[in-house]
């Protein structure tokens, strides 16, 4: 299969903006086979879709799962939650699978300490700034119910809204 068609089956598995799913807030889950097979899909998933990261919503479940890269190394956090955010923010453009890929400004906190488990069910702590503070906090807002679009300014959801409108997923024709 040629990439394009890998990049348009990833993109038919991603529930996409207006998708009720992506407004729910996600429930705690437990480590068990069940979700390392989640795990599994989604990772296969977020790569065959060009992403850095991926949350277990986006492709409609509801439980507190991301899987993302960081500096070219796959990592899965279950359950995780940001546990301190730096004062200090920076605003720059934000990209999201299940916005077909448009980005938008968002201001995010510079720093974030994020605990959750990893996929033993062991603790696990990242301590992150910059590019890999901003995809955590991104996956996690999807955790959350909440988008890129829940965080940008109305003048910027009304230009998202209307190239939104105008676009096609990677695959349709």
């Amino acid at each position: 299969m040629g990439d394009d068609k890998i990049r348009a089956a990833a993109f038919g598995q991603i529930r996409q903006f207006g998708d009720p799913v992506l407004k729910e807030e996600s429930r705690p889950v437990e480590v068990d086979d069940e979700l390392r097979k989640l795990v599994d899909r989604m990772i296969k998933i977020m790569h065959a879709a060009d992403g850095v990261g991926l949350a277990a919503p986006q492709i409609g479940v509801l439980r507190k799962v991301i899987v993302f890269q960081l500096d070219k190394q796959e990592y899965v956090m279950i359950n995780p939650e940001i546990t301190w955010r730096s004062e200090e923010t920076i605003t720059d453009a934000e990209g999201c699978l299940s916005l077909a890929s448009l980005a938008v400004d968002v201001e995010r906190a510079k720093q974030v300490k994020v605990e959750g488990e990893d996929l033993e069910g062991n603790h696990q702590v990242l301590e992150l700034e910059g590019l890999n503070a901003r995809i955590l906090q991104h996956e996690i807002d999807h955790l959350e119910g909440l988008m890129v679009v829940n965080r940008c300014s109305r003048e910027q959801r009304k230009d998202l809204m209307a190239r939104l409108r105008q676009m096609r997923l990677p695959g349709e024709d």
